[in-house]
């Protein structure tokens, strides 16, 4: 358990290093704005820095300050670790911002704004997909959605349209397109790494039926279906549990089985569809 959480926070580290590189070498310096708070923040920098002449503000303590109430919200709404990983996200991109030097490695606006999106969208991937968030937009997106019923895409879609209205509204109308082309690669990027509503079937055959149900139904909560099973070649009586995860449960059901029962064979399927009662986040 230790040594998956420590993984999940190097994780989480290395996507707010990528965030930092997508915004320091390539979208800042270009006045291409990112998706989400990290958008929203290098807008507010950029608007007090040009029009206010307040240069020791940066993009990087923007961040930190309009997350502190996002933060407070997820404690009380979404849950206390996904709070906690998102703050050490949203800890680690401030520093990064910090230390990495901002300059521009490209003159050309397309090539900034595709690299930063590839960045950023590797940075946001990878840290969804072990379970944690870059704080921010992704906490108030899945609060709305609770309180909405409406798909936390919705609100992602609304959020960053503001970014890109006001872009072009305060600067060149060039910088909303190149911004929208920014969000398009970043969006392609995360959906690739990571397809967060995706369902896959698990089929895990096991000796250890009881300990194995009681360890998944205490950290995720998902029905299962438990089956008599014979091994073909030993002969050995098992059991086999059925249940339909969301890929984002998918490495926390890994670390499960491997607790409980080392021998467990597992086979995971794609689900193209799910009828009847299952939970959605």
């Amino acid at each position: 358990m230790f040594t998956f959480e420590m993984k999940r926070i190097v994780v989480v580290i290395i996507g707010a290093l990528f965030n930092a590189l997508s915004l320091n070498l390539f979208l800042i310096e270009a006045n291409v704005y990112a998706s989400g708070f990290t958008g929203v923040a290098q807008l507010v920098t950029s608007i007090i820095q040009d029009f206010l002449n307040i240069h020791f503000i940066t993009t990087g303590i923007i961040l930190f300050l309009l997350n502190i109430p996002v933060a407070i919200l997820g404690w009380l709404k979404v849950g206390k670790g996904f709070t906690i990983y998102s703050a050490v996200s949203v800890a680690f991109t401030t520093l990064f911002l910090e230390i990495v030097p901002l300059t521009q490695l490209s003159g050309d606006i397309i090539l900034n704004a595709v690299f930063g999106g590839v960045l950023g969208g590797v940075g946001v991937g990878i840290t969804l997909k072990w379970g944690a968030s870059t704080g921010g937009l992704d906490i108030i997106a899945m609060v709305l959605s609770r309180m909405k019923d409406r798909p936390i895409g919705t609100y992602f879609m609304m959020i960053n349209s503001a970014i890109i209205a006001v872009a072009g509204l305060i600067y060149a109308p060039e910088n909303a397109l190149y911004t929208l082309l920014t969000l398009y690669v970043t969006t392609r990027v995360i959906d690739a790494i990571h397809t967060r509503h995706e369902k896959l079937t698990a089929m895990i055959i096991t000796s250890k039926a009881k300990e194995m149900e009681e360890a998944i139904h205490a950290q995720v909560v998902r029905g299962i279906t438990t089956l008599p099973a014979r091994g073909a070649f030993t002969g050995e009586d098992k059991n086999m549990l059925v249940m339909v995860i969301s890929r984002y449960e998918l490495y926390d059901l890994q670390h499960i089985i491997h607790d409980v029962d080392e021998r467990a064979f597992t086979n995971i399927v794609q689900t193209t569809g799910v009828f009847g009662f299952f939970r959605k986040e």
